[in-house]
């Protein structure tokens, strides 16, 4: 059976994390994988993380399944952090989370649950957006459209050719929108832009689907779901898949929640059962152990103090790193952007061959689109990256 098969060409992302590996100069610079880095370049885990996972290894009892939804203090706290704590949509009962693996397997379980809802169902992304969307949602059988987002000559948000495509939609369609801190491109729609979004799903009769994977690197926990909240409290129906990879530092716990808002409670306990035996066919049962990490951070007022403090601190981080980079690149150029934009992500508007260029004389890795992962930067290498990056231009 086997033999018929072909070996698929690898990965981008994970090639590039390969040849980066291989490379054996001393001052090489990793800008490439998506994760959040230190000063030392390292990926830390959190002190609250470690405290909370040494009261879980006291305290743990069990090692047995917390079944399909998983654990239900996980998905309050999820809701509660999402949607904010005196959420009036909490109160009614429109809302349910279940835990999932990653937020990966938050987008695809929402693809599956999508499908069984309406098989030809339309969902539209931006252009660009994460890599993974794609195979996640078309993976799934989905019919895949495309809006444009990032106008590549300036690197800012093409709003009106966002509205303009967004139009051609048809009622019934899904729009996956990024919460904050877009990925890859790291320019995100302001507030009022959320409005005016609104009110085309509104008036068009879509179904919004928001990619939260980043709340709290970007302006802060409460800036940063501004604007899924103001959507949630304004359609009947919406898909949130959030993430606790970036904020928590759970990459390799595989942590996400995926959310429901119906327009009653009872549609929403229709929905939440069909969506369970979704996940019942899928994977069964989801993974513990970073969830109950998230569960008790967020479940206790000083641990959550402490979660919220360093997880602000890489917040002001980046910030600080977007405008020192911003800074460092302006004899070549106009880059403020980077300094306006949020979260990880930028591109630099450089060509592949000046990419190529940055990591064959320079040992400075980034993906061919030119994107970066700002939080790979630090104090000793940017000076460096920034004099390379002039130096190809």
């Amino acid at each position: 059976m086997f033999e018929a098969l072909k070996p698929l060409p690898q990965d981008p992302i994970l090639q590039l994390m390969q040849m980066y590996r291989d490379d054996t100069r001393p001052g090489k610079v990793d800008l490439g994988v998506g994760v959040y880095k230190d000063d030392t370049g390292n990926t830390p885990i959190m002190a609250a993380v470690h405290e909370a996972e040494r009261r879980l290894l006291e305290g743990e009892t069990t090692k047995s399944y917390v079944g399909p939804a998983g654990s239900a203090g996980f998905n309050e706290a999820m809701a509660r952090l999402i949607l904010g704590e005196g959420s009036t949509l909490i109160r009614e009962g429109r809302t349910s989370v279940i835990q999932t693996p990653g937020g990966c397997g938050a987008l695809r379980m929402a693809a599956e649950f999508f499908r069984l809802c309406k098989p030809d169902i339309r969902v539209w992304v931006s252009t660009p957006t994460w890599a993974n969307h794609m195979p996640l949602l078309g993976g799934a059988g989905l019919n895949i459209r495309e809006y444009p987002y990032l106008n590549p000559e300036t690197l800012t948000v093409d709003f009106a050719a966002m509205l303009n495509s967004l139009e051609s939609a048809e009622a019934g369609d899904v729009v996956l929108l990024h919460g904050c801190c877009h990925n890859p491109s790291g320019a995100d729609l302001t507030f009022d832009q959320w409005q005016m979004v609104t009110e085309l799903i509104q008036r068009k009769g879509l179904l919004p689907f928001v990619d939260m994977a980043y709340q709290g690197l970007g302006d802060g926990l409460e800036e940063d779901a501004a604007g899924l909240r103001y959507l949630a409290s304004q359609v009947p129906e919406m898909v949130v898949a959030a993430s606790c990879s970036k904020n928590f530092g759970l990459y390799r716990e595989r942590t996400g929640a995926l959310m429901l808002v119906s327009a009653t409670e009872a549609i929403n306990k229709a929905a939440t059962s069909q969506l369970l035996s979704v996940v019942r066919s899928h994977y069964s049962m989801p993974p513990a152990h970073g969830a109950a990490i998230v569960e008790t951070i967020l479940g206790d007022d000083a641990l959550r103090a402490q979660w919220q403090g360093e997880l602000g601190g890489m917040c002001e981080r980046i910030l600080g790193l977007r405008h020192a980079f911003a800074e460092a690149l302006a004899p070549v150029g106009d880059f403020s952007f980077i300094a306006r934009q949020r979260g990880m992500f930028s591109f630099l508007g450089i060509t592949p061959e000046q990419v190529r260029l940055l990591r064959k004389e320079h040992g400075i890795y980034m993906l061919e689109s030119s994107r970066v992962n700002v939080a790979g930067l630090n104090d000793l290498v940017l000076p460096n990256v920034a004099s390379a990056v002039r130096s190809v231009m």
